[in-house]
C-alpha cells in the first residue's frame, strides 16, 4: 500500500514506557500549570495511562510574570514529591526550570546557579510577540557561563515562520531544539504543526517534551499524527533517553 494511504500512529503510541518528558508544569500552584495537587496527581496518573513514568517538570522563571526561584521551585518539589510518593509510586519525577529569556535572565546566570534539566542543558523560551533584540549575545553568554541552551518550542514562534534561515541560524549559535509534541497533532494549528514538520525533516531537533500544563493537554495524545516525517519523529522522541532517571 503506498505510504501516504496508510493510517498515521496516535501521538500516544509513538511514546514507549522508556520515554522521559524534559517539559512540563506539574507543581502546584506555582505557574500556569497545574493549579492544585488534585490537578498534579490527576495529571502524572494521566502520564501514566500515556506510557509515561519519568517526567523532568520545569516551571516557568519568568521574572516579570511568575517571579519563581531555584528555591521556590525546589521547595515545591520537595513538598510535591512527599504527596505523589503516597499517591504514585512508580511515577518517578525532577524538577528544573524553564527560563524566559529577556534582560533579567541575562544578568541572573551570570550571578545565580540554573535549574537545568541534566548537568548544563537549561531549558529557555523567548517571547511569542517577537525576538529579543539581545538573543544571539544572550545565547552566547549562557554558553560562555557553561550552559547548554535547549529552545523550547521552536515552531511556535510566528516570527521565525517568515525567515527560516533564522532556525538555522539559532543552531549555529549552539542552541538546541526542543519540539512540542502536541504540535504533531495540530493542537497549536495549522501553521505551526507545518513549521514542525520541516524542522524535522531537515533534523533539527534534539529533544521532545510535552509541555503539559492541563488534562486538555493530555487528551492531545489521543490524536493522530499529521505529519509524514513520523521516522525523524521516532528518533527525536527517542533521543529523550539521555535524560534518564534511573
Amino acid at each position: 500500500m503506498l505510504s501516504f494511504l496508510k493510517s498515521k500512529p496516535l501521538l500516544k503510541d509513538l511514546l514507549s514506557d522508556n520515554y522521559v518528558d524534559i517539559h512540563s508544569h506539574l507543581l502546584p500552584g506555582i505557574d500556569d500549570g497545574a493549579k492544585t495537587i488534585a490537578n498534579t496527581i490527576q495529571l502524572t496518573k494521566a502520564f501514566q495511562e500515556i506510557g509515561i513514568y519519568q517526567v523532568i517538570t520545569t516551571p516557568h522563571i519568568s521574572h516579570y510574570v511568575w517571579n519563581n526561584s531555584a528555591e521556590t521551585i525546589t521547595a515545591k518539589y520537595a513538598q510535591t514529591s512527599i504527596l505523589l510518593e503516597d499517591n504514585n509510586p512508580k511515577f518517578h519525577f525532577q524538577a528544573a526550570a524553564e527560563y524566559f529569556m529577556d534582560d533579567w535572565f541575562e544578568n541572573h546566570f551570570k550571578s545565580e546557579k540554573l535549574l537545568t534539566i541534566k548537568d548544563n542543558y537549561v531549558l529557555v523560551e523567548i517571547s511569542y510577540q517577537n525576538a529579543p533584540i539581545q538573543l544571539y549575545k544572550t545565547l552566547f553568554e549562557l554558553q560562555v557561563a557553561g550552559y547548554i541552551p535547549v529552545l523550547a518550542h521552536p515552531e511556535r514562534y510566528l516570527y521565525f515562520h517568515k525567515n527560516f534561515d533564522e532556525y538555522k541560524k539559532l543552531k549555529k549559535a549552539g542552541c538546541l531544539f526542543q519540539l512540542n509534541l502536541l504540535s504533531t497533532v495540530g493542537y497549536y494549528g495549522e501553521r505551526i504543526s507545518k513549521t514542525a514538520e520541516e524542522l524535522l525533516k531537515k533534523g533539527m531537533y534534539d529533544f521532545a517534551g510535552t509541555d503539559v500544563h492541563h488534562m486538555k493537554h493530555i487528551s492531545g495524545f489521543d490524536q493522530k499524527i499529521k505529519m509524514n516525517s513520523i521516522s525523524n519523529l521516532k528518533e527525536v522522541i527517542a533521543n529523550n533517553q539521555f535524560f534518564k532517571l534511573h
